[in-house]
């Protein structure tokens, strides 16, 4: 799958083996690891969805509409912006592997509706907010244009997706966006941040030992994940307490029309204790 897709719950395995991987994850070199992340997936790579039409503005806002039905929050300009950015993604995604969620309602409830209920969990005015591996934009784009207050970089290694990423800045005229081309590793290193997001990024315990070097630059790491959270969880439980990472919130909740159930888990990181 490609980057930016709805939260997989990639630590089952690891879950279910806790010793295995970690030698793995931890070649070549300390701490770098060998078993590309989604954030290291080659845009270039067999496309997926050249031939694949891409939906209407109106199909698209009829989406989000059903989507976010219920969601009084959500006022109808935040959607008809929502629906700009989800045609530039499938637009793109016809020339590069950004999604492979291309279906209107599925865009509509596993990218943009995933994204928006994590800006209903966290008081974001006038923080300073990273997507790690932001890939198509997600969750950065929605959540900055949710809160316009939040200062917003997207972090993502490929230059080509960070040139995407920044012609939609530029097009969707996203005042509070910045787009940095690096490991969010390499970018925390030289930033702090208030909140780290990471959305589809391998495993709990994999996203902890990621930040283990720059854990002091974020104060919240904020992961968006799948119906499996619990047991990532606690196979990332003594590696994510050894490094100083505490769960402090969760919050499940459920996608429209089956299309399954989402959770937010907020740790808070050794830079905001």
């Amino acid at each position: 799958m490609a980057e930016g897709d709805e939260p997989r719950d990639e630590g089952d395995e690891a879950a279910e083996n806790p010793g295995e991987g970690d030698e793995a994850a931890e070649k070549p070199g300390e701490g770098e690891p060998a078993r590309r992340r989604r954030s290291d997936a080659d845009p270039d790579d067999p496309l997926l969805h050249a031939a694949t039409p891409v939906p209407s503005l109106d199909e698209l806002r009829a989406a989000l509409a059903w989507a976010f039905e219920g969601e009084a929050e959500a006022a109808p300009p935040l959607l008809d912006r929502f629906a700009e950015h989800a045609r530039t993604v499938l637009e793109g995604n016809r020339v590069m592997n950004l999604t492979a969620v291309v279906e209107p309602r599925e865009v509509a409830a596993k990218h943009y509706l995933d994204s928006w209920r994590a800006t209903r969990l966290i008081p974001l005015v006038g923080r300073a907010l990273i997507d790690l591996g932001s890939g198509a934009g997600y969750p950065g784009i929605p959540v900055a244009m949710a809160e316009p207050q939040a200062r917003v970089t997207l972090v993502d290694s490929m230059q080509k997706r960070a040139d995407f990423l920044r012609r939609c800045v530029e097009d969707l005229a996203l005042k509070n966006v910045t787009v940095s081309a690096e490991r969010g590793e390499e970018h925390l290193q030289r930033h702090r941040c208030d909140i780290v997001f990471m959305r589809a990024i391998s495993s709990v315990r994999e996203n902890v030992r990621l930040l283990r070097k720059v854990k002091h630059s974020l104060k919240d790491l904020v992961l968006l994940k799948g119906p499996s959270w619990s047991r990532e969880a606690r196979a990332a439980e003594r590696e994510a307490e050894r490094l100083g990472f505490r769960l402090d919130t969760v919050w499940e909740h459920e996608l429209p029309g089956e299309l399954g159930q989402r959770a937010i888990l907020v740790y808070r990181a050794p830079g905001g204790h």
